[in-house]
């Protein structure tokens, strides 16, 4: 599937926030809409609610101020009315009791789906992130690795409207985490989905990015964007031309002016 230029909002944020009983006020008056199609990072100091705003769209947590939307609904409202989110965590959580073909079957056995149905679109995605001999397999015989790359096949198995991702490869070793990297845009490339994706390394947000949101400090906002300028083609080599290096650096000035 080719990447649209043209793009339609799917996501929406309208002087956003986000307030605790106990008084902590994660998110005020954030302002950020992600398009149809678009690979959207967020960055910015720790603490700032980067992780609460991908609860937000997942509607996991209400907001106490403001306006959200997904698809032109609540994000609780698109939870109940259609698999509106996949969601990938910096653990991979997969269920230890179940091989992994039937940690890929589960979201699709809630959903509803038909048996052959679900176990052809599970073998299909294990396919797809290279572990087709591997669906036997219990999680604790994988590396840290293979075990992301089967809670990425999960959320894109059940073909969500968008795809969240918070810090998915901060525990893996450089290496690892530069091939989940390539691997995660040939995905996209492959079938196009719609992804925010939070994370505290700057070269991997502009790495993977159409759009890098830089936000401020407690309680968080949008104070910057920067726009990636590489394309749909990216493989290692990018990451030892000038032109990366100054956009890494453009990011990294917003982080700074930010109060990182």
């Amino acid at each position: 599937m080719t990447i649209s230029t043209t793009y339609t909002t799917l996501l929406e944020a309208r002087g956003l926030g986000l307030g605790f009983p106990s008084g902590i006020q994660a998110l005020r008056g954030l302002d950020l809409r992600v398009e149809e199609g678009e690979f959207l990072s967020l960055v910015g100091p720790s603490g700032c609610g980067k992780s609460s705003f991908l609860r937000l769209v997942a509607g996991l947590l209400p907001p106490t101020e403001g306006e959200l939307t997904l698809g032109g609904m609540e994000p609780s409202q698109a939870r109940r009315t259609s698999h509106s989110c996949g969601f990938v965590f910096q653990a991979p959580t997969l269920l230890p009791w179940r091989n992994v073909l039937d940690n890929l079957v589960l979201p699709l056995e809630l959903d509803g789906l038909a048996p052959s149905e679900r176990l052809g679109r599970a073998v299909e995605w294990l396919e797809r992130v290279g572990l087709t001999d591997f669906g036997k397999a219990w999680p604790a015989q994988l590396s840290g690795g293979m075990r992301m790359r089967v809670s990425i096949a999960r959320a894109l198995a059940s073909r969500p409207r968008i795809l969240l991702m918070d810090e998915p490869f901060a525990a893996l070793d450089d290496i690892t985490r530069g091939r989940l990297q390539e691997d995660l845009l040939r995905l996209r490339r492959e079938i196009g989905f719609t992804t925010v994706f939070v994370t505290h390394n700057v070269s991997e947000a502009v790495f993977l990015s159409d759009r890098v949101a830089v936000m401020s400090g407690r309680p968080g906002r949008v104070a910057g964007e920067v726009a990636i300028e590489f394309g749909e083609s990216r493989d290692a080599e990018l990451r030892g031309e000038a032109a990366f290096a100054a956009q890494v650096r453009e990011v990294g000035h917003l982080l700074r002016e930010s109060g990182e």
